[in-house]
């Protein structure tokens, strides 16, 4: 009679690469989670799709990083790399989905080239975002998923794709991702700072704006979108609500890193059970309205699910 189910179809699980390691390494602020090597990704993704997970997103932290943020599209850049060893290793058996932002290949960790007064230049920004699709998508990705929040991005991607041939590469648009405090450990996890300790308020969406959130979630499904993203979940289930009213493409949201690490912490500490917390807290995201989650939580949620 659950008027809500979670399945492992529901899952997406957010994997770190990283060139120039040989070993696996932990990151300290998300127990569990690692920055993997080129042969520790293949071997995760194998593992992932023994379970079910139908799709990963890859995140990339290169050797080196320029004021641009180059190797984002950068044929034998990390994330090309690792998309080209994932489509050998699993075949048409798993959607693989790539972060589409410089934020994690910039000096300075921005999501976008900066304009000479240390803000971001949006439109100079597109250009950059339109190689990278391309890069991706050449590189075996089935969805890139643009996160930067730049104004037109989905339709520069869009045109980007079809005019290089990838007319059936996916876009997931992170459409309303907020400039929230629960992204520090993800930080950890790609090696980002911001430089002068800047933040990204000037182009993420602010924290008490909702319907502010579904004009950009619109506006991203007019450009071109096939699916749109609320980023982070747990703050922002009234968010996710709302756009599941409005909107008829698929919707998924992702428990970002700091809802993630509050509950390894607590259960570290004995204070709760964090496998219950952690499944209630994606049911919780399903029954809000979300289609699918990107989780840290997916290969311990698949294990639970699958019994």
């Amino acid at each position: 009679m659950a008027e809500t189910r979670l399945s492992v179809d529901d899952l997406v699980a957010p994997l770190f690469v990283r060139e120039g390691i040989d070993e696996p390494q932990p990151v300290e602020s998300l127990p569990g989670v690692v920055q993997h090597t080129r042969a520790s990704l293949r071997a995760e993704v194998s593992a992932l799709r023994d379970l079910g997970v139908p799709a990963v997103i890859l995140f990339g932290i290169p050797g080196e990083k320029d004021a641009v943020g180059s190797e984002a599209w950068n044929p034998d850049g990390v994330v090309q790399v690792a998309l080209k060893d994932l489509r050998d290793e699993v075949g048409d058996e798993m959607v693989l989905m790539a972060d589409l932002c410089v934020d994690e290949y910039t000096d300075h960790g921005h999501c976008g080239v900066l304009d000479g007064y240390g803000s971001v230049d949006n439109d100079a920004t597109l250009e950059l975002y339109a190689r990278a699709a391309v890069a991706q998508a050449d590189a075996g990705a089935d969805v890139a998923a643009p996160s930067g929040m730049m104004d037109g991005q989905v339709a520069a991607i869009r045109s980007a794709l079809d005019g290089s041939g990838h007319l059936d590469t996916v876009i997931l648009a992170y459409s309303a991702k907020y400039a929230s405090a629960l992204y520090g450990p993800f930080r950890d996890a790609v090696d980002v700072q911001i430089v002068g300790g800047g933040d990204r308020r000037g182009y993420q969406q602010d924290p008490p704006n909702a319907r502010e959130a579904i004009l950009e979630i619109l506006a991203d499904i007019e450009q071109g979108a096939d699916m749109v993203m609320v980023k982070p979940a747990l703050s922002y289930l009234d968010v996710i609500s709302e756009a599941r009213a409005v909107v008829d493409v698929p919707l998924a949201a992702y428990h970002v890193s700091g809802e993630y690490a509050m509950v390894q912490a607590a259960a570290a500490n004995g204070w709760l059970d964090g496998d219950a917390v952690g499944m209630e807290h994606l049911l919780s995201i399903r029954r809000a309205g979300a289609d699918f989650i990107l989780t840290y939580l997916a290969r311990r949620a698949a294990e639970i699910l699958q019994g």
